[in-house]
């Protein structure tokens, strides 16, 4: 099942990112409350219009994460790195910034974008969110954006995060979340799972999940509504523990 999950998610992205790339037109959205109009008129000017372009997210994980010079981030899902090159400006060349996509397609199309915005402080890594290819303990903040709800397994979502993160450390994240009182049955009759509806957690689960891997001062707090019982909502927590020096 989990790689069946994994082979729709990524089709449906390639297809997403190769028609920003062959037709330079936006892939977002027919769904309300998705998309690069999350974004302030000032961010968006700031980067490649195919980075905006390619924007499927549900929040703007970047404006709540409060991100500070010298920082190390990893984005979950960066898709074209609208969330990379945001984040690459605010840690400034002392910090870097990582994004994790597990499609080819997308992975291009955010070189491309890296590349065309000058960004020296990014990289983008080929892999799944649940087994991130970074070492323990090397990551300051974690952000995301409509993207742990596509993930195969949550649980092993959110130990990775628990692993990757320095103490101190913290996430940042912008997701799907059900009402806690729907089924994974109803939350499925709402959407897809590729369109962001069908896999999410509910707030209780989303906070469990996280506190059950160490993280502490968990929060989910909605922001809109994207369907009937169904949220973008942002998801704080920290690793417990006193925060290392940053190192650029």
């Amino acid at each position: 099942m989990t790689e069946q999950i994994h082979d729709m998610v990524r089709e449906r992205y390639a297809q997403s990112a190769l028609q920003v790339i062959n037709t330079e037109a936006a892939v977002c959205c027919d769904e309300p409350g998705f998309g690069p109009d999350l974004y302030s008129a000032l961010e968006r000017d700031e980067l490649p219009s195919a980075a905006v372009m390619a924007s499927l997210g549900c929040g703007n994980p970047t404006a709540v994460a409060e991100l500070r010079p010298g920082e190390r981030v990893l984005d979950l899902g960066s898709g074209g790195g609208i969330d990379v090159l945001l984040s690459a400006r605010r840690v400034g060349p002392t910090g870097r910034a990582f994004g994790l996509d597990m499609t080819d397609e997308m992975l291009a199309l955010a070189q491309r974008n890296a590349a065309e915005a000058g960004a020296t402080n990014v990289e983008f890594l080929k892999g799944t969110i649940e087994a991130i290819p970074l070492p323990a303990d090397s990551i300051d903040v974690v952000i995301s954006n409509c993207v742990v709800n596509l993930a195969a397994d949550k649980p092993s979502v959110f130990r990775e995060i628990a692993r990757v993160l320095r103490p101190g450390g913290r996430i940042g994240i912008s997701d799907v979340v059900a009402d806690d009182s729907l089924t994974a049955e109803q939350r499925a009759e709402r959407g897809s799972y590729v369109g962001c509806i069908a896999g999410a957690l509910s707030f209780s689960e989303y906070a469990s999940g996280l506190r059950e891997v160490g993280l502490a001062d968990v929060s989910v707090t909605s922001t809109h509504l994207v369907g009937d019982g169904m949220h973008s909502a942002i998801i704080k927590a920290t690793k417990p523990g006193l925060a290392s020096p940053t190192a650029g």
